[in-house]
């Protein structure tokens, strides 16, 4: 559940920091989270 709400934070920092961002932007952020969570879910 940690994770989940790291990963959520991240998230909604991302959508409300960047309202501009280019859909590739979008999806390299989403690929860096993901990595992020993956890493963390090995720590929790």
């Amino acid at each position: 559940m940690k994770v989940y709400i790291i990963w959520l934070i991240g998230v909604i920092l991302w959508n409300y920091g960047v309202p501009n961002a280019s859909p590739i932007e979008d999806v390299i952020v989403a690929i860096i989270l993901s990595f992020l969570s993956m890493g963390l879910k090995k720590i929790y």
